[in-house]
């Protein structure tokens, strides 16, 4: 082999930080905070105290490959452990605080988490779970010495006295790049959650390849309001990719309100924004009720779910703000496709552009993408074969954590994803259902995910979700639950008259009934699991 002649330097999570401080000094981290009140620094202050937070590790005696758990919102102080604990070689658990009680006990013990830091919302949380957590050896809370509760868990350390009692010179050290540096664990609807561990090279080309232009479209000219939490699939990358392209981050803490964040969004002129649907749902209520405006927006990255057609309206045509329609999952780090028109997609009207922007997207270099049949044959890019989507690249999971082998990786190296899926000529996907959740009625599959956006596009339709129920002649047919609008009077029949405008007359569902409220998941994505044990006795008339 004729080897190129070039510097070998392992990708390492730590030189991300050292990159924002040495080349971004200045460059604003914006947090508001537990305690209250809205707190300012720059990278060279994160660079600082994460040397801190590494030192700190080391003499409490956590080693290379450790685990530490999280259960913080989106702050200042997250962001210092993102780097203290994965620079230093241990292993970052960001666990998720919307998880069942039960299941934080799990994924905590699952993981073998030594040390747990917490914000102070989460302490009556980790009280009572203490007595489940005979691993835990110290409990550091996220605050000051002036705001540190009484409590009843053991061995608790104030987070900013231990900073305090450190200094902030430390080498980072350099070790294998594939060594692990965070864990997340799926949500867990069906079963015990899963354990995804990343590693350091592939959460360095993940930020990497959020950041091109067919990413997220990074650069130092952008103010970031980071909404989706950093416990969800560490933020989507971007708590990495942020420093490394010298973005300005603001972090809303607790505060997901509408006027909350459109607060932060106007005072910090934030150019772009992340969350899933139903935060941004919250956002155009709160903009639609007080009139206010999005001047500074330049665009907003919508995961997690489908994003319906009245939202990618709403921001495009009410306030000038482009969406990026994205998808991605827990195993894959998450970014799996995002939207974005081809120049020859551009010309066409905007009438024209909607089912495309409708669609999740294309893959980003790093990562591919297919649809197979049930038999694992590779099925056309045509835009209507659909199957199960697979997918495979520098940042896909190559199975679970504690798990000798995993079923959802194929013999050839592709992991299904569990959605369903088309994938038209231009390369854009389509998510047209879960596997689990795909009805079949009489031998024909009807998307649920269709009929939802369908719903929710009609103006009295706050939320809606459609599932499988049982059909003596038809084997399974869709039933429409939903949410209406506050002081709505839309019924049934004007709901399915709507409905059948959009799709076949034998996908119209049968039903429509309406909810206070749809059940979400840990993640916010609609808990159809549990609507399904809901409306376990529901029968078509």
């Amino acid at each position: 082999m004729f080897k190129g002649l070039m510097q070998q330097q392992p990708l390492m999570i730590s030189s991300i930080i050292e990159f924002a401080e040495r080349w971004f000094p200045k460059v604003e981290v914006v947090s508001r905070t537990v305690e209250g009140p809205v707190h300012r620094y720059t990278y060279k202050d994160m660079g600082a105290r994460a040397r801190r937070v590494a030192n700190a590790l080391s003499s409490l005696g956590i080693e290379q490959g450790d685990r530490v758990a999280t259960l913080a919102w989106n702050g200042y102080r997250h962001m210092e452990l993102y780097f203290g604990v994965s620079g230093s070689g241990a292993v970052l658990h960001t666990v998720n605080p919307r998880l069942f009680a039960e299941q934080l006990a799990y994924v905590i013990n699952h993981a073998g988490d030594k040390i747990v830091f917490l914000d102070l919302t989460f302490v009556p949380l980790l009280e009572g779970l203490v007595s489940e957590l005979p691993d835990v050896e110290k409990y550091i809370i996220l605050t000051d010495r002036a705001h540190m509760p009484e409590t009843s868990l053991p061995n608790v350390i104030c987070y900013e006295e231990l900073l305090e009692a450190e200094n902030d010179t430390f080498e980072w050290p350099v070790f294998d790049e594939n060594a692990a540096s965070s864990i997340c664990y799926t949500s867990g609807t069906t079963g015990n959650p899963k354990g995804v561990v990343y590693s350091h090279r592939s959460t360095l080309i993940h930020a990497l390849g959020s950041s091109i232009p067919n990413g997220l479209s990074l650069s130092g000219n952008d103010s970031i309001l980071l909404v989706v939490p950093q416990f969800h699939v560490n933020s989507w990358g971007v708590s990495y990719a942020a420093p490394m392209n010298g973005c300005k981050l603001v972090l809303p803490g607790p505060m997901m309100d509408g006027a909350s964040l459109h607060e932060l969004l106007d005072s910090e002129k934030c150019t772009l924004s992340l969350a899933v649907p139903t935060v941004w749902m919250m956002l155009t209520g709160f903009l639609h009720e007080s009139g206010n405006k999005l001047p500074h927006m330049k665009r907003v990255v919508i995961g997690g779910s489908a994003v319906p057609e009245a939202m990618i309206r709403s921001f495009e045509q009410e306030y000038d703000v482009q969406v990026i329609h994205a998808w991605g999952m827990t195993e894959t780090s998450p970014l799996g496709t995002l939207n974005f028109l081809m120049p020859h997609l551009q010309e066409l009207d905007y009438e024209e552009q909607m089912p495309i922007k409708l669609k999740q997207g294309k893959s980003v270099f790093g990562i591919d993408i297919r649809i197979v049949d049930d038999n694992n044959q590779v099925l056309p890019h045509d835009g209507e074969a659909f199957g199960k989507l697979q997918a495979k690249g520098h940042w896909v999971t190559s199975g679970y954590f504690g798990e000798e082998q995993s079923d959802s990786v194929a013999k050839d190296g592709w992991f299904d994803t569990g959605d369903v899926a088309t994938i038209d000529p231009d390369g854009y996907m389509m998510i047209t259902d879960r596997t689990k959740d795909v009805i079949k009625s009489g031998g024909e599959w009807i998307s649920s995910i269709e009929l939802e956006n369908i719903a929710v596009g009609h103006p009295d339709i706050a939320e809606a979700a459609v599932i499988a129920m049982p059909h003596p002649k038809w084997d399974e047919r869709p039933l429409v639950v939903a949410v209406k609008n506050q002081g709505s009077d839309v019924n049934k029949e004007t709901l399915l008259q709507y409905i059948s405008q959009h799709v076949a007359k034998w996908q119209v569902p049968d039903d429509v009934v309406f909810i206070d409220e749809l059940p979400h998941g840990a993640t916010g994505k609609l808990n159809k699991l549990k609507l399904r044990e809901e409306f376990n006795d529901f029968r078509f008339s």
